[in-house]
């Protein structure tokens, strides 16, 4: 029986992707869980042996997703791969009974078995995952269809399943980031909106280096990107259709410049911030209709927003007490609360996909800080220090955080790193050249 879950069968046709029972066993899950917390986690040790060819012209697939899929899992830090090398059991049959003992005998408390089959344009994935100390097989088996194109997409979708079935946490690893692409000499800098998976593979570039990009942020479907282009002289709001590479410049006013977009949950509405005359306010447009309203009237620098997930609040950041500070007020603007209330200055914050969290950046003591905080201010953490980190950005399921970091000096160049948020597994992101201004598209349809 084919299930399609959240994918229409026209949608599945387009993409060339679909979701299928694998025909396992509907055993019950075991036991084998990873809870999540601030304390260091001992890696949960795992074996995915190279997935089963299942002819010929599947071999290079079938390693190369096995790879990706390993490397999806290690790259949490919450598992640790068991090399193949030494492992005791081969599998050779994607229905071959398991042999717990053997796996047990190597401390393996995960086994991810799978196969690959090939034939002209479509590719066929499918997996089972096994908790081995309770000798039980973990939810049921999937299978996963495609295009040639779509193979590490379908490698994202099992490391996914695996993941969340294991942590109890949401999928994040089927998802892009839009980032700055830089070049150059540092006072000299060419930069160019990219899109890349979210572990840096499967680059696209967006625009050219004619004009300064900055801040790309997708829209809610992930069809969309709001972006500032300083294509006129000075800095303005762009929006970008991925799909036709389209362009369209929103809520152009003779003498102002326009920043800092960012989309609502419901990708109807875009708030950004407005500078005309010296003074900076936030700013709401209707993408449909065009017309804009003021959500703030202050003799200060107030931008950066935010929407809450639910739409009720947008959280920015001011100057308004005379230092950077980050602010809590109603969609539709009036009385804000300042929540930020440590030493130092406040920037970027953003709003985690579960409404939980606030991530910023934050400059203290010569030091440059991402930081997280409940919505109400509580619960400070901060996360990474270096010479510059700034501009958080939040994997879909709320539980890594993307950010740029700068080196010092005169040749210092941008990187995008991720950590989680309990500040552990700090990781660079491999890009071809320096990068900067992440933003995590929702997780693909």
């Amino acid at each position: 029986m084919t299930l399609f879950r959240t994918l229409s069968p026209v949608l599945a046709l387009a993409l060339g992707f679909f979701i299928a029972d694998a025909g396992a066993s509907h055993a019950q899950q075991g036991p084998l869980r990873i809870t999540i917390t601030d304390g260091v986690i001992e890696p949960l040790p795992f074996a995915a042996p190279t997935f089963v060819a299942e002819n010929g012209s599947a071999a290079d697939y079938a390693a190369q997703i096995t790879q990706v899929i390993s490397a999806d899992l290690a790259g949490t830090g919450l598992f640790r791969e068991i090399p193949e090398s030494a492992h005791i059991s081969r599998v050779s049959s994607f229905d071959a009974p398991v042999a717990y003992e053997d796996w047990k005998a190597i401390n393996a408390q995960a086994l991810i078995t799978g196969a690959v089959s090939a034939s002209g344009d479509r590719i066929v994935v499918k997996f089972r995952l096994f908790d081995i100390y309770s000798g039980q097989q973990m939810g049921e088996g999937l299978q996963f269809a495609g295009t040639p194109d779509t193979w590490r997409r379908m490698a994202h979708k099992v490391s996914d399943a695996v993941y969340s079935r294991i942590t109890g946490e949401g999928p994040y690893f089927d998802s892009r980031v839009v980032f700055v692409s830089e070049s150059g000499p540092k006072n000299q800098r060419q930069k160019r909106l990219a899109v890349m998976d979210y572990d840096g593979a499967n680059v696209a570039y967006l625009t050219d280096s004619s004009s300064i990009v900055l801040a790309p942020r997708f829209s809610p479907t992930g069809n969309q990107i709001l972006f500032t282009s300083y294509e006129s002289g000075f800095p303005r709001i762009y929006l970008m259709d991925t799909g036709s590479m389209a362009v369209q410049s929103l809520a152009q006013q003779e003498g102002t410049m326009t920043f800092a977009p960012r989309f609502s949950p419901d990708g109807r509405t875009v708030v950004f911030s407005l500078e005309r005359g010296g003074n900076t306010d936030i700013y709401q447009l209707d993408i449909g209709s065009g017309q804009t309203a003021q959500l703030t009237n202050a003799p200060s620098i107030e931008t950066a927003p935010s929407f809450s997930p639910d739409g009720s609040q947008i959280v920015f950041e001011s100057d308004r007490s005379g230092t950077q500070q980050i602010y809590v007020m109603s969609a539709g603007g009036g009385d804000a609360v300042r929540i930020s209330s440590g030493a130092g200055r406040y920037s970027t914050p953003v709003w985690s996909p579960q409404g939980d969290y606030i991530a910023f950046t934050k400059q203290n003591a010569g030091r440059f800080h991402i930081g997280v905080m409940r919505s109400d201010g509580s619960e400070e953490r901060l996360l990474t220090a270096s010479f510059l980190d700034e501009g958080p950005t939040w994997a879909p399921n709320g539980r890594v955080i993307m950010f740029m970091r700068e080196s010092a000096g005169a040749g210092g160049q941008s990187s995008l790193f991720s950590v989680d948020i309990s500040g552990r597994n700090l990781r660079q992101v491999t890009t071809d050249g320096p990068a900067s201004d992440p933003a995590w598209s929702p997780l693909l349809p």
